[in-house]
């Protein structure tokens, strides 16, 4: 395998990979995806001709990534970005947001709660950062431009933080795939210390983490409602919604709110666990196509402008994973996981201080890539040290969530700031940090929370098997020789013990 060449030479090739991809991500602005695989390409190549590589392995990467596509949360991803293409092109967004301002006109924050109110029903189908960002951007400039004192710096921030809810919101798209990348991450944390796996415990599923970010989610919605309202009233917006909204047809108004019914009550279904996410997805799509069928809202032309938008969004995103899939093959090839997983195990020191520092590394990542990009890429390669350094599964789970959703907010190149900026008038980056500051302040009392009382994520654990809810779990009893074979098993292959 090293063919003359020393250990720590092949593994700087990994290394040398993820610097490459993250000078081209920033100085060509090419698809992620295509550079994934050239970058992939060139590496292999490369340790090919120094005969450092056996090139042979990727020819499992085509049953690998039909293996991948063969899971339930990537068939629902196309199903995910049709339910909010179609949203975006009935315009059934609008009247939603047009509801939501006039409830809370009375408060002067009519704006403002609408466009949290939408990023809150709409985020979580969309899933990508840059699909929300465009549709609210085109909800809150023609309301802005009609209201008597204009503060477009607090307009921008209020598009960036409401487009990157789906981020932390459960059951968002982003926190099934990350759910499904952190449960191979467990098992690899647990396989690092096979010990902690015979207390008991078990390896976490979508479903824990959808519980564990559910109360940090809804403190961090609740902090930014409070500023932006505090903000809004304070810029004298206080308008009633009716004023500044065009009026919405009776039809396009029942359809928003049987939409909206439709959607939460299909979320609530996810997130208890009743529906897989395939199955909500699917629902939601054959509902809302129905109804926007019986009322006529698209014509033909609009139905081939959802379908083309749809099989290009699902299309990217599935070009992002086999992208992600190959580059981080290659990766594994040149031994610079286990280096990596070997170094952070092996770092000295606090490892709380150990696992603070690797997220500043996951946020300086995010400051220039998408939230797939990050779940596909990134994350595979540090979570497994993250988990083994906080020794909690949940946590560090969360905490990724929040260190992503914080890195999209951080000026200039925050990538929910960014596309904010580039659909609105231009804006000064010393204003814009003065609009965000309060939202980033949020933000970081939320991590700090999480970071420093692993508690507040496990506050809707179900009970183990056997366990009386609230009772004390107390010692856990020995396991046999047989279980604890059969959880080493389940941990080797990827699954569920």
């Amino acid at each position: 395998m090293l063919s003359g060449v020393s250990a720590m030479g092949t593994v700087q090739g990994g290394l040398w990979m993820l610097l490459a991809l993250g000078l081209l991500v920033m100085g060509t602005g090419l698809p992620v995806w295509a550079l994934l695989l050239g970058v992939s390409s060139a590496a292999a190549a490369f340790g090919w001709a120094l005969g450092v590589l056996d090139v042979g392995v990727l020819a499992a990467l085509p049953a690998r990534l039909t293996g991948l596509l063969e899971s339930d949360l990537l068939q629902a991803l196309p199903l995910y970005v049709f339910v909010g293409v179609l949203l975006q092109r009935v315009a059934l967004a609008d009247a939603l947001y047009a509801g939501a301002s006039r409830g809370l006109a009375r408060w002067g924050a009519g704006p403002a709660g609408g466009v949290l109110g939408v990023g809150l029903l709409v985020a979580p189908m969309n899933g990508s950062v840059a699909s929300s960002s465009s549709l609210l951007a085109r909800l809150v400039w023609p309301t802005l431009a009609r209201t008597p004192l204009r503060r477009p710096e607090r307009a921008t921030a209020l598009i960036a933080v409401a487009a990157t809810l789906g981020v932390v919101l459960p059951p968002s798209l982003v926190l099934l795939l990350l759910g499904d990348a952190l449960m191979r991450a467990h098992t690899e944390a647990l396989q690092l210390h096979p010990e902690r796996a015979w207390t008991g415990g078990h390896v976490l599923n979508t479903q824990d983490l959808l519980h564990a970010a559910a109360v940090p989610a809804v403190l961090v919605l609740l902090g930014w409602l409070a500023v932006a309202v505090w903000q809004w009233r304070g810029a004298g917006v206080g308008e009633p919604a009716a004023a500044a909204s065009p009026p919405q047809p009776k039809s396009r108004r029942a359809l928003a709110a049987l939409s909206a019914l439709i959607i939460l009550a299909l979320l609530a279904g996810v997130f208890t666990g009743h529906l897989l996410a395939v199955e909500a997805a699917a629902t939601g799509g054959v509902l809302l196509a129905a109804g926007t069928a019986l009322t006529r809202a698209l014509d033909r032309a609009g139905w081939r402008r959802v379908l083309d938008d749809t099989l290009a969004l699902s299309g990217a995103l599935i070009a992002l994973l086999v992208g992600a899939t190959t580059f981080s093959l290659v990766f594994r090839l040149w031994g610079t996981d286990a280096w990596l997983s070997q170094a952070a195990v092996g770092a000295t020191g606090d490892p709380r201080a150990v696992a603070l520092l690797m997220l500043v590394g996951v946020g300086l990542c995010a400051w220039v890539l998408d939230a797939f990009e990050m779940i596909f890429v990134v994350i595979p390669l540090l979570a497994p040290a993250l988990i083994d350094r906080l020794g909690d599964a949940q946590q560090a789970g969360v905490l990724l969530l929040l260190v992503l959703q914080a890195s999209f907010l951080w000026p200039p190149m925050g990538y929910a700031v960014m596309l904010a900026r580039l659909q609105g008038p231009s804006i000064g980056t010393w204003a814009l940090w003065r609009a965000l500051a309060p939202y980033l302040a949020v933000q970081a009392l939320c991590i700090v929370l999480v970071f420093c009382w692993p508690a507040s994520v496990h506050g809707l654990d179900a009970a183990p098997a056997g366990q009386v809810p609230g009772a004390s779990s107390g010692a856990s009893a020995p396991l046999s020789e047989d279980d604890i074979e059969a959880r080493m098993r389940a941990m080797s292959s990827g699954g569920p013990p």
